[in-house]
């Protein structure tokens, strides 16, 4: 029963003339999970964007670490059981389904 409390995602694209940054901070309370992206490109304000999920929502949720541990075991058994489905957090920040 392992559970994810905090997370935090940058990425920095370094193209001319717009370099962008980009982060992601997912933290997990009472209620469930808030989810914020920010994007900044260049000197311009910092852009963000704020999404909250209940715990209801979020029965079951796959973050990237877990997925990633998840294949790893599903290669070793070299095997997918049929209709395996996760709630996700897509690269957006939005609530997706994840399907093996």
């Amino acid at each position: 029963q392992l559970e994810t409390l905090e997370q935090e995602e940058q990425e920095c694209l370094e193209l001319k003339p717009h370099p962008t940054e980009k982060s992601t901070h997912m933290v997990s309370h009472q209620h469930g999970m808030t989810v914020t992206k920010t994007i900044q490109e260049r000197e311009a304000e910092p852009q963000r964007q704020s999404f909250s999920y209940s715990q209801a929502e979020l029965q079951g949720l796959l973050l990237e670490g877990a997925s990633l541990l998840l294949l790893r075991v599903l290669a070793r058994r070299q095997t997918v059981p049929s209709g395996l489905m996760f709630p996700a957090i897509d690269t957006e920040g939005h609530l997706c389904i994840s399907t093996y």
